[in-house]
C-alpha cells in the first residue's frame, strides 16, 4: 500500500497553487461553492466532460467518495460542452449526486489552467492545495492518500 501512496503522490500528481480563498463556483442549483466553506474536510474538484470516457469511469468511484464519507467534499465541473441541459440529463444519468457546475476557461482558471480531461485537484482540510492529477483517479488512489496524509496531520 505505501508503494501506491508514494506512486501516486510521486509519478501521478503535481503540487498546483491556489489562493487560500481558491474558488468560488456556483453549480447547476444556484448554490454558491467556495473553498472555505468546506475547511474541516477534503475538498475534490475533478473537471470532466461527458465525452471523456475515463471522465464516465471515475464518476461512480466520486459519488461513492461523496456519499459514503462525511470528510470529504466532490464538486464537478463539466467543460467543454454545447448544451447546458445535455450535460444535466447526463448528470441525472449517472447518478451523480455531488454538486455539478457548469465550467468554461474563467470559471476552469481560479484553479489553474486546464489542459487535459479528467483533471482533479485535492485541496486538505485546512483548505490548501495537496495534489492535482491529471488522468483518471480512483476512490481507492484518493482514499489511501488521504489516509497518508491525514497521519501526517496528527503528527
Amino acid at each position: 500500500m505505501r508503494h501506491l501512496i508514494i506512486y501516486f503522490c510521486v509519478m501521478l500528481l503535481l503540487v498546483f497553487s491556489v489562493q487560500a480563498n481558491g474558488f468560488q463556483f456556483k453549480d447547476s442549483t444556484g448554490k454558491i461553492h467556495s473553498l472555505s466553506q468546506y475547511k474541516g474536510q477534503w475538498v475534490i474538484v475533478n473537471f470532466w466532460a461527458t465525452w471523456c470516457p475515463p471522465c464516465l469511469e471515475e464518476i461512480p468511484d466520486l459519488v461513492s467518495l461523496y456519499e459514503n464519507r462525511k470528510d470529504v467534499m466532490v464538486i464537478g465541473i463539466a467543460m467543454d460542452y454545447s448544451d447546458p441541459k445535455v450535460v444535466m440529463e447526463f448528470v441525472e444519468s449517472m447518478s451523480i449526486s455531488y454538486p455539478t457546475v457548469l465550467g468554461d476557461r474563467r470559471i476552469a482558471a481560479q484553479i489553474e489552467d486546464i489542459s487535459m480531461l479528467p483533471s482533479t485537484y485535492l485541496f486538505d482540510p485546512a483548505g490548501k492545495p495537496a495534489a492535482r492529477k491529471l488522468g483518471l483517479i480512483t476512490r481507492d488512489t484518493i482514499e489511501e492518500f488521504i489516509q497518508e496524509k491525514s497521519v501526517d496531520f496528527e503528527k
